[in-house]
């Protein structure tokens, strides 16, 4: 029925939003983006509540790239709940994302650590694990986040260039982060790669980012199995439609294209929130999915149910 409540989350943007070129802002989005609030449901009305830890990744270390705003900032905020130190990577011009991050962290009781890094830079994903490890001295938990995109209707009309610049940051950059990361990891330890709904599906305007995560797909399957015996899992989430900044700020989206936002979609006509995505990210980290590599969870609100 048309009257009753779809989610208690502010669902709906309603506005237009440029953040075109990018990187975008969390401090810019309309409405504000939910980083740490679960929704309950209790007679039929949902309600918001505060996501509280219980310890689950008590005292780990967490290496999150891109962990300023979105997706990256909900997953450090709740690990941080959970217990962890986090450090995280930002680009010069997030400064105002990456303040909030740390103080939210901080405020969850544990150390933040935020370090301005382009990784499309030589040499910055080794600078990155280096300046991490001699803040808290090992690596428990990496989450490769960091991503780009760049809209494109035709692939006659593509420019290699920007092509080129999205392998780099979405693929390459989590292949050099991880070789240096996983020095520094034990048994026990364990990785989560961002993937995307877009790897499964395919987006006709975005070739190149699809393409990526369909690698980041593969390359979490084949890395487990390689990790495997030392006791090192290595899982991915594929979130569908979410409302961070990466949304507003793809090049080639006009601001109109942000008004209701995943409201077509089906079923669940909304897009998610970053704290729903977290979640996965929570869950893959900690104990409770101790058996589980190779894996890839998808959160996209039913849009695409392909394993």
């Amino acid at each position: 029925m048309p009257d009753e409540p779809v989610s208690a989350y502010k669902w709906k943007v309603e506005q237009p939003q440029d953040q075109s070129g990018g990187p975008g802002l969390d401090a810019k989005l309309d409405p504000i983006a939910n980083w740490t609030q679960l929704e309950f449901w209790e007679d039929g009305k949902p309600f918001l509540k505060e996501y509280e830890g219980r310890g689950l990744l008590k005292d780990k270390k967490v290496l999150i790239t891109g962990g300023d705003s979105g997706i990256g900032r909900a997953v450090g905020v709740l690990m941080a709940r959970e217990g962890a130190d986090i450090g995280f990577t930002y680009l010069p011009e997030e400064e105002e994302d990456a303040k909030k991050t740390v103080k939210m962290i901080e405020d969850a009781g544990r150390e933040a650590h935020a370090m301005t890094c382009n990784l499309l830079e030589a040499n910055a994903a080794k600078s990155a694990v280096d300046e991490f490890v001699k803040e808290f001295g090992q690596i428990n938990v990496l989450v490769n986040n960091a991503a780009r995109q760049e809209s494109c209707e035709d692939i006659a009309d593509s420019d290699l260039e920007v092509t080129q610049k999205t392998f780099q940051l979405n693929i390459i950059s989590m292949f050099a982060v991880t070789k240096y990361a996983i020095k520094h990891m034990k048994r026990g330890d364990c990785i989560v790669n961002s993937a995307s709904v877009a790897g499964y599906m395919g987006n006709p305007i975005l070739l190149d980012y699809s393409s990526t995560k369909g690698a980041i797909v593969t390359f979490t399957r084949a890395l487990a199995q390689q990790q495997g015996p030392k006791g090192i899992r290595v899982n991915a989430v594929a979130p569908g439609i979410i409302w961070t900044p990466l949304q507003p700020a793809t090049k080639g989206n006009p601001p109109e294209a942000m008004k209701g936002l995943g409201v077509n979609m089906q079923p669940l006509p909304r897009p998610g929130q970053p704290v729903e995505v977290a979640t996965a990210y929570v869950y893959l980290a900690s104990p409770l999915a101790s058996f589980a590599t190779g894996e890839c969870i998808h959160i996209n609100g039913g849009i695409e149910t392909q394993g």
